[in-house]
């Protein structure tokens, strides 16, 4: 999903937040239409953690043999948005099927990772205990929260920290598949000081709507360690533009996917009971995977976009055995 550059909304609540913007803000709108603001101003640094690799035949040969990280999927919420944003409704495919612009369900996942030495990581943060106990002190409350109608379509199932406290061991790192609101809004149950870490230029995204934007991801982000982003090295031979080898043991790979978010990033888990793909919003639904089409209007850069999801679906047909998981839907 894209709730952080271009569609915070769905699109029949853009205008109300324009307008609100346009309330908010002394600037006016034409200079911050070309100018516009960044997505955070939390910061960033390098990642010490990870080395970049390409995903070499010897290693993709060896994939399907079961991994020693224990992988676990939770839905904390369930959500409905609009559906030309997840699906590129002007897809020929989706033409035919007949889909049309109205609320898609969906699940706002994270994704758990236990690796046997480095300990207990989670992929994306699902979201915050204060939805469900406390909305109004949530990191997206007020207009925002009003404009998606959070407190009428939004239902909370599991907060990462009702989550994390049920747990046997400290979480050890957060790793981000991108920077959108609905994969960091359980930040705030993330204890102070754990290392959190996304693909390159995630905070760095200018857009006029990020006037609403940057303050919920600013305060999701507050008091927690600067992004470390992860070193990416270009490749020509590989499925994808990089990859890196978080552990260095090759059990959990980032892999670049930019197009959603400049920096978007899928996770490749050997897990005890075989690869997983967890794609993030380079994919959100269940059908656009399986019919071969692209996400919509959510996505910033769609040519690239596009590349993404061709690679990742190149991948998973020459992989077979690898379980793909999209980023909304089970």
């Amino acid at each position: 999903m894209h709730l952080g550059i271009a569609t915070l909304a769905p699109m029949k609540n853009a205008k109300r937040l324009f307008l609100a913007v346009l309330a908010l803000v002394a600037l006016p709108a034409a200079v911050l239409g070309v100018v516009g603001v960044e997505l955070s101003s939390h910061p960033h640094q390098p990642s010490a953690l990870g080395a970049p690799k390409p995903l070499t035949n010897d290693l993709l040969a060896t994939l399907g043999e079961p991994g020693p990280v224990e992988l676990e999927t939770i839905n904390s919420a369930d959500w409905a948005v609009e559906r030309g944003g997840l699906i590129n409704l002007d897809h020929p495919t989706a033409k035919a099927a007949g889909l049309t612009a109205e609320d898609e369900p969906i699940q706002v996942f994270f994704h758990a990772l236990r690796h046997p030495t480095k300990g207990l990581f989670i992929v994306d943060t699902g979201v915050e205990s204060a939805l469900r106990t406390a909305p109004e002190k949530a990191a997206v409350h007020g207009i925002v929260s009003s404009a998606l109608k959070l407190e009428e379509t939004l239902k909370v199932r599991e907060p990462l920290g009702e989550w994390l406290a049920k747990q046997s061991q400290p979480l050890a790192g957060v790793f981000l598949t991108h920077l959108h609101m609905d994969h960091i809004l359980g930040m705030r149950d993330v204890p102070a000081g754990t290392p959190v870490y996304s693909g390159p230029g995630e905070t760095s995204p200018r857009a006029f709507l990020n006037v609403l934007v940057k303050p919920v991801t600013d305060r999701s982000l507050e008091g927690k360690a600067p992004l470390s982003e992860w070193p990416y090295r270009p490749e020509t031979s590989g499925p994808f533009e990089a990859a890196v080898d978080i552990f260095g043991d090759g059990t959990v790979w980032a892999l670049s996917v930019p197009g959603h978010t400049p920096g978007s990033t899928a996770y490749l888990v050997r897990s005890t009971k075989g690869p997983v793909l967890l794609m993030g919003d380079a994919s959100h639904t269940r059908w656009g995977w399986e019919h071969d089409v692209e996400p919509g209007t959510f996505t910033a850069d769609a040519p690239r976009g596009i590349e993404s999801f061709k690679k990742l679906r190149a991948f998973a047909q020459a992989h077979p055995e690898v379980e793909v998981r999209m980023g909304h839907q089970h």
